[in-house]
């Protein structure tokens, strides 16, 4: 029988304000006291089911369900039966049957959502080409840690618009925020979720093609990769986002407190430079070691 009760995480559009702040707030209590969450998963069996490579996604959900006591399948689409012909809404069932949940790392969007249609266990998208909302619920958390998630905060995410972007429109939206998306006109967020995010209450999204308008002031400047992963590479498209880097030159324009976000892998030299990227500003790598407790939040809220 279908379990109806099940909670998904295929996009942050599906939930609301008061979802992301228990999970934040959760992830402060799991990384004070980690132990007291030793045992939420225990005896539970999770599948990582990823087409696309994965360094703090797959670490973060591996070292994070087994410190919950559960237990972590890493599984290559490529050495499965869908490899050869077996559809996702059977191999969906089929996880049902021996699995606690899954987290899917892939490309289309469409792949989480069959899975959740047709599984009886928890889906969490891992990451998709359209949406990364683990990433985002990370990047909140370390926001707030830092005492800066509230109005005021000018948040600007630089460069190329992507899975990142649309999420972080989401996140700031649900939460009543405002968020500067700065990118030249051809590489901007796409037009029906950014209506979608301006209708939420209390949510401002600006677009701005200038890069010196866009940094000014800002408290945040947040970057992601130019070329998305399995995306094709293009000198064109390099050449147009170079104005949108993230370097020494243009913080002159941002906030004198301003602080430096990436999602990782940086592709040093082309979105960031180096010395940008391991300034005393950069707190990449705290957002980084923070996407374990923003999972484990997110295990907990769906298990515990």
């Amino acid at each position: 029988m279908k379990n109806e009760n099940k909670i998904d995480l295929l996009t942050l559009k599906d939930h609301d304000r008061g979802m992301i702040e228990k999970i934040l707030s959760k992830a402060a209590k799991i990384k004070e006291n980690p132990e007291k969450f030793s045992r939420v998963l225990q005896g539970k069996n999770i599948a990582l089911l990823f087409n696309k490579h994965s360094t703090r996604t797959r670490l973060s959900f591996e070292a994070g369900i087994s410190q919950m006591g559960g237990n972590a399948l890493y599984l290559d689409a490529g050495s499965l039966q869908l490899s050869r012909g077996e559809n996702y809404s059977d191999t969906a069932k089929v996880f049902s049957c021996y699995l606690d949940g899954v987290v899917i790392r892939t490309f289309d969007q469409e792949t989480v959502e069959i899975f959740a249609q047709y599984a009886d266990i928890p889906v969490i998208n891992g990451l998709t080409d359209s949406y990364h909302p683990c990433q985002v619920l990370s990047d909140l958390f370390t926001i707030k840690e830092m005492g800066l998630l509230r109005p005021g905060l000018k948040f600007t995410y630089m460069g190329d618009c992507n899975n990142v972007t649309n999420s972080l429109m989401i996140g700031f939206s649900k939460l009543g925020l405002g968020i500067t998306v700065c990118c030249p006109p051809e590489y901007g967020p796409d037009k029906k979720l950014l209506e979608y995010c301006r209708g939420l209450p209390g949510a401002s999204i600006d677009v701005e093609s200038d890069p010196v308008e866009g940094v000014r002031d800002t408290h945040i400047l947040y970057t992601d990769v130019w070329i998305s992963m399995g995306a094709e590479d293009s000198r064109d498209k390099i050449e147009k986002l170079r104005p949108y880097q993230i370097n020494s030159d243009i913080l002159e324009y941002a906030g004198s407190n301003v602080r430096i976000m990436h999602c990782l892998p940086a592709h040093r030299g082309e979105e960031i430079t180096s010395d940008v990227l391991d300034s005393r500003r950069s707190i990449v790598f705290t957002q980084a070691e923070n996407r374990l407790y923003a999972q484990k939040a997110l295990l907990e809220y769906i298990y515990g």
